[in-house]
């Protein structure tokens, strides 16, 4: 009998600790969802984040495209400018070159 009683006072014993598993748990719940909580939050912060940097780049881009096409102009019209002078410069040296042979 008396292992009995020894026994059962064991199974008490042990089985106690199962009852403070609850409060484990529920802390072991609660630090979780606190884990996921802030995991969503640093999700959106990134996402938020990304969507500026993204918004930089694309106002970035279309002022350099901006730049750019008003560079090309700007060369474009040296070039058509530099063109007539040499143009000019040939037509005038034909000239002299037709008075050279023409005696005129």
């Amino acid at each position: 009998m008396n292992t009995f009683w020894m026994v059962l006072i064991l199974v008490v014993v042990l089985g106690a600790p199962c009852r403070a598993e609850n409060p484990v748990k529920e802390a072991g719940k609660d630090v979780g969802q606190g884990f996921k909580k802030i995991g969503e939050d640093t999700g959106k912060a990134f996402k938020e984040g990304g969507k500026e940097v993204g918004q930089g780049f694309k106002k970035l881009g279309k002022e350099t495209g901006k730049a750019l096409k008003e560079g090309g102009k700007e060369t474009g019209q040296a070039a058509k400018k530099t063109g007539r002078s040499v143009g000019d410069w040939f037509r005038g040296l034909g000239h002299s070159f037709k008075r050279f042979f023409t005696g005129g």
